[in-house]
């Protein structure tokens, strides 16, 4: 049997990166600090624990970027969408798990795994020498003294941003004399009705009032080295939103289009949505209000919705600080640290952001270790594919160093058709080039284009791997 290869973190990513190691016939030591030393955001020990939302967005593969990126996963023997799909929970158009469910058979699949040994042990420095071949996929959570290791290995100062988390609501504390359930334009996604959002509706003076107590609410104060932090705009907090303008909110999370109220005639003037968080439809947790709000201003303000006067917190919001590398700078197309290459980084900690990025990011790295353990080639996904853009980004989608003292531009980046090469002209009438189509078209195009080229890809990874 080969030596192992040691994967640090038991998060989305080296939680795949794992079970894909395992199933290419390698062991694998997977090394997780917790409950030995825990973080600011997970509450228990199991892997692939989601500590934010319980979304892994749409699941549409035609239109949507996020939805490809599944399909794409599922092809590869993808253990996260595996048992993603199997602790589904309604949610409209979008892929939502039963966290709990989701962790715990996660947790069952690696430690049942024959050549999977899960080490409940923290890695507080550089892995020694003699682990020639490493998977660093400690998230955004890196341990302090880890995460100060590779810091003076690199020679970089960690990026950094804030991430925020959204509060969750005992679904029967919920008032439906005011609330309904209905999805926008009453869409039904996988394991959904059409009506899997919980819906509260605000007037204008609702809204106004609501605004108001966002704005004047008591927040959580900084530590003088996280000021100059930004934040990552795909996962603003609700008042840092607020404060970027009176519409802002209306036209964001709480926009108001393709609801009807069944209470009432009026058309709401916002709406602030619950989507469904456990397999029980016992919790719910509120989309887009992740915050910074102190705990006692979360209780007050929020209850200032109209349907959630009563509402009962199985948890509230809170903040927590993600780091990531210079990826474009430090990693190459194989997501090997060039000054070091036995050590591999994937997840959060490389600049993607998102479970599902996270993940499938994790998946291609286990899948590079193990064929390089194996001796055998690996070939890159092209970059018309999800997984291929992703990668490009992390890898080199921005300027990788600093240039007549502009900082680099590399930023953490959700899967969107923006990574994507764009599509060619293509011939049109009288022998002239037709421009490329344009919105649902262009994605369409973009989709079917990722199917062909992706399935190309996998038949040749899939034969060199049999050699």
């Amino acid at each position: 049997m080969s030596e192992p290869v040691h994967v640090i973190g038991a998060g989305l990513a080296g939680s795949e990166a794992a079970w894909q190691i395992a199933s290419a016939g390698v062991p694998v030591i997977l090394h997780e600090m917790r409950p030995v030393r825990g973080t600011d955001a997970h509450k228990g020990d199991a892997c692939a624990e989601l500590v934010c939302s319980n979304s892994f967005r749409s699941d549409d593969a035609e239109q949507n970027a996020v939805g490809l990126l599944h399909q794409e996963m599922r092809r590869l023997g993808s253990l996260v969408m595996a048992k993603g799909d199997a602790h589904q929970v309604p949610a409209g158009g979008a892929l939502a798990v039963d966290r709990d469910g989701f962790a715990a058979a996660v947790t069952a699949a690696l430690s049942t795994h024959p050549l999977i040994t899960i080490k409940r042990s923290e890695v507080d420095r550089l892995p020694p020498e003699d682990w020639d071949k490493v998977i660093i996929a400690t998230g955004p959570l890196t341990s302090p003294d880890l995460s100060a290791a590779i810091r003076q290995l690199t020679g970089e100062k960690d990026l950094a941003f804030f991430d925020a988390i959204a509060p969750i609501v005992h679904k029967d504390s919920i008032d439906f004399s005011k609330a309904w359930f209905q999805s926008r334009y009453d869409k039904a996604g996988p394991g959904g009705t059409g009506a899997d959002y919980i819906n509260c509706p605000m007037t204008e003076g609702d809204y106004r009032v609501f605004l108001d107590a966002l704005l004047a609410g008591d927040q959580t104060a900084f530590k003088e080295w996280e000021a100059s932090t930004p934040y990552f705009d795909g996962c603003l907090p609700i008042e840092v939103m607020a404060q970027r303008g009176v519409e802002t909110l209306r036209f964001g999370p709480m926009k108001p289009v393709g609801l009807t109220n069944p209470h009432s005639s009026e058309r709401p003037y916002a709406v602030v949505q619950l989507r469904q968080d456990n397999a029980l439809g016992t919790l719910y947790n509120m989309v887009g209000f992740q915050t910074k709000l102190k705990y006692g201003e979360q209780a007050r303000v929020f209850r200032l919705i109209p349907g959630l006067e009563n509402a009962e917190f199985a948890r509230l919001g809170g903040l927590h600080r993600n780091t990531y590398l210079n990826s474009p700078k430090l990693l190459d197309s194989c997501l090997r640290l060039k000054s070091m290459p036995r050590l591999r980084f994937a997840g959060q900690i490389t600049g993607c952001e998102g479970y599902v990025e996270s993940a499938a990011v994790g998946l291609m790295a286990g899948r590079m270790a193990a064929a390089e353990r194996l001796g055998k080639p690996f070939e890159l996904p092209p970059q018309t594919t999800a997984i291929g853009a992703l990668l490009a980004h992390i890898t080199g989608g921005h300027i990788a160093v600093e240039e007549e003292g502009k900082p680099s531009s590399f930023q953490p980046m959700n899967v969107n058709f923006g990574l994507f090469p764009p599509l060619p002209p293509t011939p049109g009438a009288n022998g002239k080039m037709r421009r490329p189509p344009k919105g649902m078209e262009r994605r369409k195009a973009m989709t079917d284009r990722a199917r062909t080229d992706f399935g190309l890809w996998l038949g040749d990874a899939t034969q060199a791997a049999a050699e």
